[in-house]
């Protein structure tokens, strides 16, 4: 054969394994799980990208629901320490504080024991990329809780089957070193209207939403948040001003809190939070949650 054949065979050779490379897409990404404490997953290149300085306030500011904390504190500590603990859904009551608790009793849980505890976030859209993300987690020999920030579903919407499994185990059961953890709105994650739709057009109602509903179950712990009242309103904002020392007299903060929950439509943990960072504003105070 002639060179300038072999070039050619050579150069389609080439050409061929780049539009191979070109499908397969990138690589999967090196974990370095010693970048950080908490990660987000990223399915695309099965990465977990580090958050150096995770948005999180601390577990002392976070007041009207201490009932839920000590229980949520109590299990992530066994699961840290190795002992047995269950997947925990916190539901109930918007801007309640839930994924703020699951961020703050994590840094503590972490900070007080000095075990390597990782907390990695998925987003709703990523639910069914998690086996993929077991097979990472199982292999990292690292304590990880999975954690889903408002997780619900819609109509037709069939992700809930990989969380089902991911939640079960499959044949091989949840690895040991993973729990998880999601917030939502709705104790049972479906929309009522879409549990009643369900119910009023199956042969047997009972069983039309059992396998949906049934997601919830797969959760040991329901932690109930409710609307707080007047007084734990007041209690969180008196201690995000003592924190941050904002040095307004008491009987002007309550005023000016009270006003802006009315303005709101309500109080809850959001609302107060955003009360005080409007307050830090006017007085040109600089707020950090570390």
């Amino acid at each position: 054969m002639s060179d300038d054949f072999n070039t050619l065979i050579l150069t389609e050779v080439r050409r061929l394994a780049d539009a191979l490379e070109r499908l397969a897409g990138p690589p999967p990404a090196v974990n370095d799980w010693n970048a950080a404490d908490c990660f987000v997953w990223i399915p695309a290149n099965q990465r977990l990208q580090p958050v150096p300085r995770p948005n999180r306030v601390a577990l002392t500011l976070i007041r009207g629901v201490d009932h839920v904390r000590d229980i949520l504190h109590e299990n992530t500590l066994r699961f840290a320490e190795g002992f047995a603990a269950n997947n925990v859904l916190l539901w109930g009551a918007r801007g309640m504080g839930k994924s703020s608790l699951v961020k703050a009793v994590h840094e503590d849980v972490r900070a007080a024991t000095g075990i390597s505890l990782k907390l990695v976030e998925v987003h709703r859209e990523d639910i069914a990329s998690l086996p993929a993300l077991l097979d990472i987690l199982k292999a990292s020999g690292q304590r990880v809780i999975v954690f889903c920030d408002d997780l619900s579903f819609d109509h037709d919407d069939t992700a809930y089957k990989s969380l089902k499994a991911a939640l079960d185990g499959g044949i091989e059961g949840r690895p040991d070193n993973v729990l998880f953890y999601a917030t939502s709105n709705r104790r049972h994650l479906l929309p009522r209207h879409m549990m009643e739709n369900e119910q009023s057009t199956a042969i047997n109602p009972s069983e039309a939403v059992e396998e949906k509903v049934s997601l919830s179950d797969r959760f040991g712990l329901w932690l109930g948040f409710h609307k707080c009242s007047q007084d734990d309103y007041l209690k969180m904002i008196d201690g995000y001003a003592e924190h941050f020392e904002l040095g307004l007299d008491q009987e002007t903060l309550h005023h000016e809190a009270l006003e802006w929950a009315t303005t709101r439509g309500g109080r809850s943990g959001r609302v107060a939070w955003q009360y005080i960072q409007d307050l830090a504003g006017r007085l040109r105070k600089p707020l950090s949650r570390d």
